[in-house]
């Protein structure tokens, strides 16, 4: 027998943890509400570089950083934290889909090299916001390669 295989019969099909649906459910209503309310203070004419919507992915990144850092290595969350900011809050905030949408928007109105380079300078300063608000948080808080902190031990 493989011990890497789990012979016992799966759990029923079901709702499984309400709490998790939940939590990302409300999570991601607030943080997609916050995200039409930017759009709403700063509007993006139809061929402009969309600020709007690059600076919310770029922050959203940026706190995606520090949340993750502060929730698995500074200290342990309770459990619906990490569903309810990063995957609601934070997954409801940003948006790649309205990013795709932007680009589409910006080639048929003729700005396919400003469609080209917000498609780089999204993907390459999403990477930069959370590694580089990760490597801050973890500097701030003593925590991880080079601070002489043990790592923190994960919790059951």
């Amino acid at each position: 027998m493989d011990p890497d295989v789990d012979f016992r019969p799966a759990a029923p099909p079901g709702l499984g943890d309400w709490r998790v649906l939940a939590a990302v459910s409300l999570g991601g209503a607030l943080g997609a509400a916050a995200r039409y309310g930017a759009a709403l203070l700063w509007p993006t004419p139809d061929a402009a570089f969309p600020w709007t919507t690059f600076a919310v992915n770029a922050l959203g990144c940026a706190v995606m950083g520090v949340f993750m850092v502060l929730a698995t290595e500074v200290r342990t969350a309770h459990r619906l934290v990490r569903p309810f900011v990063g995957t609601g809050i934070l997954g409801g905030f940003t948006t790649f889909s309205t990013y795709a949408v932007d680009i589409r928007r910006l080639s048929e109105h003729g700005r396919v090299g400003v469609g080209t380079a917000y498609l780089a300078a999204t993907v390459v300063g999403a990477l930069v916001c959370v590694w580089g608000a990760a490597a801050v948080t973890r500097k701030v808080a003593g925590v991880g390669p080079g601070t002489g902190a043990p790592p923190r031990k994960a919790s059951a």
